[in-house]
């Protein structure tokens, strides 16, 4: 069953390996966990998944593999794979997967050598349960309560608690903070008000023990960000995650600057979109006030009529002198890392022409909204 489960993991693409398989068996030899499917889940998931990005795919997996199931007594019977499947999981492993197992004495050993040691353990198990004594009626203690079926609310696998961690998902905030943290450049500046307790040790040693209390500047991102966000028409649907991601970003970045466009960058920018007629920004003084070390972040579904962009005129909102794609060649040459972040599902980005415009543009440096496709983009801005 195990090694079911264990190319059930593989088939939903959570990266695990025999190695975290040897390590599950190792700990189920110890009995840390015997005969409890809730005890089966917290220990296997420890042991099997070294990302929280995969719990939700996980507990997936763990529901519709083990679904019914209310204890792990039924392991013992098929714990070893028929052929078809023995060829299977040997199929899913590497070379040096294999050549570990084969300096363990083989699977056929392996599996039987658990096999033994869960039999053993619910032999303990039993005799254990023998001496707690009995009580009326040659009933245990808890004779009474054992008669009805325990009834067992939603299980934990079941609740989906893990589900905005899934890398292929849309994202909340908190799933945003994490996967913008991956552009940083920390420095430590401004005053010392941070104890370090490192160099405090070593200065109070050096001092015959005493005390030198030693603080230092906290060591903050000092990346620089321009995040300009798509407004209007059909970004309507995305506005709250576009705000999710907008407070996401405040909060992550001291230095951000945030600007509004509607569907493509032309010659004009605005911070207000009520005021986007009356207090517009020149696009070349934008680019002049940011240098180029800013990284640049646009956000938009790049949904529109391809001539938006190819045309002069194209804009839906004023005449725009120059194409849409002139403009955005200027800030590909005035930035040195640029990326745009489509909310809309990638496998729909193929249907549009606009779309792949956009794309080509941006020298192929879209990325979905998902927790994936922000630290795809936050690792090429580090780059």
């Amino acid at each position: 069953m195990l090694i079911n489960f264990f190319l059930a993991l593989k088939n939903t693409r959570i990266p695990v390996s025999i190695t975290e398989l040897l390590h599950l068996l190792e700990i189920l030899k110890s009995r840390l966990v015997y005969a409890d499917i809730d005890d089966f889940y917290y220990l296997s998931r420890m042991a099997l998944v070294k990302d929280e990005r995969h719990y939700d795919k996980f507990d997936r997996a763990f529901g519709t593999y083990f679904k019914g199931l209310e204890d792990l007594s039924s392991m013992i019977a098929s714990m070893i794979p028929d052929e078809f499947l023995r060829r299977e999981f040997e199929k899913s492993l590497t070379p040096e997967e294999l050549e570990k197992i084969k300096s363990l004495g083989g699977l056929e050993k392996l599996i039987e050598e658990f096999k033994r040691q869960v039999e053993e353990a619910a032999k303990g198990e039993g005799k254990e349960k023998d001496k707690e004594g009995k009580g009326e009626n040659g009933r245990g203690k808890e004779g009474k309560q054992r008669k009805g079926k325990k009834k067992r609310g939603k299980r934990t696998w079941d609740k989906r608690d893990y589900k905005a961690y899934d890398d292929n998902v849309e994202l909340g905030t908190r799933g945003m903070k994490i996967s913008l943290r991956r552009l940083r450049k920390l420095a430590r500046t401004g005053a010392e008000d941070e104890f370090d307790i490192d160099t405090t040790i070593d200065k109070t040693a050096k001092n015959g023990g005493l005390l030198d209390i030693i603080m230092r500047p906290e060591r903050k991102n000092t990346v620089k960000v321009l995040l300009l966000l798509d407004n209007g028409g059909s970004m309507d649907a995305h506005v709250k995650v576009c705000e999710e991601l907008f407070s996401a970003a405040r909060s992550e970045f001291k230095h951000l600057e945030t600007y509004y466009f509607h569907n493509f960058i032309y010659d004009g920018v605005w911070k207000e979109h009520k005021r986007r007629m009356n207090e517009r920004i020149d696009t070349f003084d934008l680019m002049h006030k940011y240098s180029h070390d800013y990284k640049v972040i646009f956000v938009g579904d790049a949904t529109m009529a391809p001539y938006e962009i190819t045309h002069a005129g194209g804009s839906v909102e004023h005449w725009n002198e120059e194409a849409g794609a002139i403009w955005m060649q200027r800030v590909m040459d005035t930035y040195d890392r640029v990326v745009w972040i489509n909310p809309t599902p990638h496998d729909t980005w193929e249907y549009s022409n606009s779309v792949a415009l956009t794309k080509k543009l941006v020298d192929d440096q879209m990325f979905p909204l998902t927790i994936r496709g922000i630290e795809d983009g936050m690792n090429f801005l580090t780059k």
